[in-house]
């Protein structure tokens, strides 16, 4: 096989797989249409990697055997079609790393929950005193773990565009937690589409595997009762009891795995909500099937932090508590944040909307929220669907704006919460600059 290996996007993912590929005596070009961060420039230098940015030049990706595309990169941009139309293979840098490993991989993927699930059951891993990484979507990219670190077990967690370039991987647990309309922007807004490309997470899997899904979950079931899978179904469900897999009865959760079962109190656990009670149900489930201890797993669920932009407790000022909930980029994860709250909310919602459906939130929303904040470039959606709907809606152009007005607004007792329900691409870099800009502008209340 001749090995001319062109990455497009010199990112967290790109950067990963060219290290990876001049490892494993690839010959590596790098193309990014963008600017390349100056960390990740230095990082192509060190290991001798040919890259430009501002463009892509076609003479050269095209002389390419494979391709592998950053997750971010839609295929319908022109330079992919090209691919496409000459027959080059492109997969994703996890299919990439994937060849190059001989580590269990437990994958974790949904519409909401990933990161908390994948970092979660990282967490259990560790704590059992495993050899395990956190990759995917979360923390140094799986390939640049591949080719620098040597783990037995990996934790990946997957978005559906990173699952549509993956074809030979497989997983040796996978996890889907709920499928919910997201990102239909990508999927020629085709709902199935979305489903296919989630359930990819399955792919190849053989009956020495274990697929964990939530039986809860309307749209994932509909899917699966269509599909043959020879994985060992496990269910997980806060409404039926399941023989094998985790369910919750009364107060309490109960896992069973083969011969073995675990249970606790739902209120012992760190990571409290409906929502939360799946992602500590899935990594539970995962320890048992890796044959972790009970008082490891309890001690775990016990005391894990949840994790960065996610329902992040930032600080109380005047006797409101204000939340960072960033990484709610869509309007599933803005309904979890709402039905978990029993304050009063001060909300503040907008960003570059990916064709949201708000109707979901307008029982919660009349129910809890006192003040609604528009913190976007073009809020007109949000006005037009939330009107009437709060006694108070205010339109802010930053995130210093958008605080100080819920610091006019919030009484003792009230949270302040950021939970977007949009990308952040219309006003900050990514979640993360928006979640840090929060954090920033409540400090200096």
């Amino acid at each position: 096989m001749s090995n001319r290996l062109v990455i497009l996007g010199g990112g967290e993912s790109g950067v990963g797989a060219a290290v990876l590929a001049k490892k494993e005596g690839f010959d590596v070009f790098l193309s990014d249409s963008g600017v390349i961060q100056p960390g990740a420039k230095s990082l192509l230098h060190e290991y001798g990697v040919a890259f430009e940015e501002g463009m892509h030049s076609r003479s050269l990706i095209l002389t390419a055997d494979q391709v592998v595309k950053s997750p971010g990169i839609p295929d319908s941009v022109p330079i992919v079609e090209d691919l496409n139309n000459a027959g080059i293979p492109v997969i994703s840098e996890i299919e990439f790393a994937g060849r190059y490993t001989q580590a269990r991989k437990i994958c974790v993927t949904g519409s909401n929950g990933k990161t908390t699930t994948a970092s979660l059951i990282y967490y259990l891993l560790r704590n059992a005193g495993l050899n395990a990484g956190l990759a995917g979507n979360v923390g140094q990219s799986f390939a640049y773990q591949v080719a620098t670190q040597n783990y037995d077990i990996y934790v990946l967690e997957l978005s559906s565009f990173q699952l549509d370039g993956m074809y030979d991987f497989k997983a040796d647990i996978a996890i889907l937690l709920n499928i919910t309309p997201d990102h239909l922007d990508r999927y020629h807004h085709d709902l199935n589409e979305y489903v296919r490309a989630k359930f990819r997470i399955t792919q190849n899997m053989n009956q020495d595997d274990c697929f964990i899904f939530c039986r809860d979950d309307e749209i994932s079931m509909d899917h699966l009762n269509r599909i043959v899978l020879k994985a060992r179904m496990l269910p997980i469900s806060q409404k039926v009891f399941v023989p094998q897999g985790a369910y919750t009865s009364q107060d309490r959760m109960h896992v069973s795995y083969g011969e073995e079962d675990f249970e606790m109190f739902l209120n012992e656990l760190a990571l409290q909500g409906r929502h939360n009670i799946y992602n500590s149900m899935a990594a539970a489930l995962s320890a048992k099937i890796m044959h972790i201890k009970n008082p490891v797993i309890r001690e775990s669920l016990t005391s894990f932090k949840s994790i960065p932009h996610r329902m992040e407790q930032v600080a109380k000022v005047r006797g409101a508590l204000y939340i960072n909930d960033s990484k709610a980029t869509n309007v599933n994860s803005v309904w979890y944040a709402l039905e978990s709250l029993q304050t009063p909310v001060v909300w503040i919602v907008g960003g570059q909307d990916k064709g949201n459906d708000y109707t979901p939130l307008y029982d919660l929303v009349s129910d809890k929220v006192k003040a609604l904040i528009c913190l976007g470039v073009d809020n007109k959606k949000i006005l037009e669907c939330f009107e009437g709907r709060v006694p108070c809606l205010i339109e802010t152009r930053s995130m210093k704006e958008a605080v100080h007005q819920a610091y006019t607004l919030a009484r003792p007792g009230d949270t302040v919460l950021l939970s977007p329900a949009c990308a952040s691409f219309d006003l900050f870099k990514n979640y993360e600059d928006r979640g840090d800009q929060f954090r920033e502008a409540v400090r200096k209340l």
